[in-house]
C-alpha cells in the first residue's frame, strides 16, 4: 500500500467522523485512526527507501552518462590529435617533396650549364682544329699552285700523304 492511499483513507475516516456541535472538532474512531497511522509509519520508510533508490539510480545513470561523455570527448580528442599528426606528416612530406623538386631543378640546371660549357669547349677545340686544317689545306693549295706555275716534268700523279693526325684509308 502506498502513502497516498493511506492519506486517502485518513481523509475518508475524517469525513465519516461525527462533528461535535458548536465546535470545529470531530469524534474519530480511535482504533481505525491508530491503525492508519501505524500503516503510515510502515509505509513512509518504504516510500522514502524507494525514493532514495530512485535518486541513487538517477545518480548512477548520471555518473554513467558523464563517464560516457568523458570517454567520447577523450576519443574525439585522440582522433583530433591523430588527424593533426597526419596533417603534420602530410605537410612535412609536401615540404620534403618541394625541397626534392627544387634540388632536382637546381641539379638539372647545373648539369645543363656544365653540358653547355662542355659543348662550347668541344666546339671551340673543333674550330681550332678546323682552322689549323684549313691553314694546312690553304698552304697545300698555295704550294701546288706554285709548283704548277713552273714547268712540270712528265705527268705523274702527285703522291698524297695522309696528314699526321689521320690514318691512311684502308684498302677495300
Amino acid at each position: 500500500m502506498d502513502i497516498l492511499e493511506l492519506v486517502d483513507r485518513l481523509e475518508e475516516l475524517f469525513n465519516e467522523s461525527r462533528a461535535v456541535p458548536f465546535t470545529h472538532n470531530v469524534i474519530v474512531d480511535e482504533d481505525r485512526m491508530l491503525d492508519i497511522i501505524d500503516q503510515m509509519r510502515v509505509t513512509i520508510p518504504e516510500e522514502v527507501r524507494k525514493a532514495r533508490q530512485l535518486l541513487n539510480q538517477r545518480e548512477r545513470i548520471l555518473a554513467q552518462a558523464k563517464e560516457e561523455a568523458r570517454r567520447t570527448i577523450q576519443l574525439a580528442q585522440q582522433q583530433k590529435e591523430e588527424m593533426l599528426r597526419r596533417d603534420a606528416i602530410v605537410q612535412e612530406a609536401e615540404a620534403m617533396a618541394a625541397e626534392i623538386i627544387a634540388q632536382a631543378r637546381a641539379d638539372a640546371e647545373a648539369i645543363r650549364r656544365e653540358a653547355d660549357a662542355y659543348a662550347l669547349q668541344s666546339l671551340e677545340r673543333l674550330e681550332m682544329q678546323l682552322e689549323r686544317m684549313m691553314g694546312e689545306v690553304h698552304n697545300g693549295i698555295e704550294a701546288l699552285r706554285q709548283t704548277t706555275s713552273q714547268p712540270v716534268g712528265p705527268a705523274a700523279p702527285p703522291a698524297v700523304e695522309p696528314p699526321m693526325d689521320e690514318e691512311p684509308p684502308a684498302e677495300g
